[in-house]
């Protein structure tokens, strides 16, 4: 399993703004965040599939998150707008290989180590 390198993050208030980013330097067929508060499961946050460049969101992130990714920096980015305190979580980077549910964490092969996303009131 090959860990991709997260940074950003950090404490900031409701309102704020972040932008977290991954790099990702292999010929992976997507990317993804998912987010995990504490006593809660892993959630899907956003995915980006390269070949066609289609995104997908969670429901509660929908307008105010968004993922992209710079080719030439092998890069991946989740900008973080308009922050809630139940945004609050470690966020962790993902990448796959092949096709499949965007939104499952099962379907991704390599991970970041995640990083701390606070929002406070």
């Amino acid at each position: 399993q090959v860990y991709l390198a997260q940074s950003g993050g950090g404490l900031v208030q409701a309102g704020d703004s972040l932008r977290l980013s991954c790099v990702a330097p292999g010929r992976y067929y997507g990317t993804a965040w998912f987010r995990q508060a504490p006593g809660k499961a892993r959630e899907f946050v956003a995915a980006l599939t390269w070949t066609t460049g289609n995104t997908y969101y969670n429901d509660r992130v929908k307008g105010r998150f968004a993922i992209s990714r710079d080719n030439a920096k092998n890069t991946v980015y989740l900008q973080m707008n308009s922050l809630k305190p139940e945004d609050s979580a470690e966020y962790y980077c993902a990448a796959r290989w092949n096709a499949g549910r965007a939104d499952v964490a099962l379907e991704y092969n390599d991970w970041g180590l995640g990083t701390q996303v606070t929002v406070s009131s």
